[in-house]
């Protein structure tokens, strides 16, 4: 059986995805995507073998079985509600959007939707979800990024951070991984996806760094844990056309969509 596969947004990461899927996925077909902008869509889609429709965010979930948001925040449950409200996958990039639109998941396992969120950025996800089988006593994580990786984040308007003065590491944010989910929708997805795995957005402490002296987005993770103690770090490259993500967002999503159908997946 082969599933059908619609990608909500169509920058860079979900070019990268359309690109893979059109090269061949066993058992994934692209059946369908919605861009912003249509007239750039079209004509990236014009370089795809497949035939693929252009179709607003909210009716992708009628023609796909797996549905792929990597869309702007401020449109996710614009995307995300059909899907779980017609029982599809759902495989949100927008990880934070779950912290603010907590009643998805209830409505997903009303509906028998699933929702499947990427390894991403997140060295180590698989550890931390073993660790939480057990008891983890503290989750924190410290991210640092060039400033002009945070560029239009509200916490920053808010607070009246200007991030052409930062000339030195400066600490802007420190707080629960929810509260950062709300302030930097487009950048705190990594800190969002490690405390669902982990011992939720709550009790994860965040904090984020503007440091010019970085050129990648850089993640650090402490948990301690009746079964482990466990430190980890990792240094994404980020993305030309969006320098608020890392290349291996689109990687860790095709990577997931291998996983699906594959006869040997590695990790849990």
């Amino acid at each position: 059986m082969t599933l059908r596969v619609a990608i909500g947004g169509f920058g860079a990461i979900g070019q990268e995805v359309a690109k893979a899927l059109d090269e061949g996925i066993p058992g994934l077909t692209l059946t369908a995507v919605s861009a912003r902008d249509q007239e750039k869509a079209r004509r990236n889609l014009a370089a795809l073998k497949g035939e693929v429709a252009l179709l607003p965010l909210a009716d992708l979930a009628a023609h796909a079985d797996i549905v792929i948001e990597c869309a702007p925040a401020a449109v996710f449950r614009e995307l995300a509600l059909p899907a779980i409200e017609q029982g599809r996958l759902l495989v949100p990039l927008s990880v934070g959007q779950l912290l603010v639109h907590a009643d998805l998941e209830a409505r997903a396992a009303a509906t028998g939707a699933r929702i499947l969120v990427p390894t991403g950025a997140l060295l180590g996800l698989d550890a931390v979800r073993a660790a939480a089988e057990g008891t983890i006593e503290r989750v924190t994580m410290v991210t640092r990024k060039p400033p002009r990786g945070l560029a239009g984040a509200p916490y920053l308007a808010q607070h009246g951070i200007d991030l052409d003065a930062v000339t030195a590491p400066t600490r802007i944010f420190k707080g629960t991984a929810r509260e950062g989910a709300k302030g930097f929708p487009a950048n705190v997805n990594v800190a969002a996806a490690l405390s669902l795995a982990g011992i939720g957005p709550d009790r994860t402490t965040l904090e984020i760094w503007a440091d010019p002296q970085v050129t990648r987005n850089t993640h650090t993770i402490e948990v301690e844990a009746e079964s482990a103690r466990f430190t980890l770090q990792i240094e994404n490259v980020p993305s030309e056309a969006n320098p608020r993500t890392g290349k291996i967002t689109a990687l860790s999503t095709i990577a997931l969509l291998r996983g699906l159908t594959a006869t040997l997946r590695v990790g849990s």
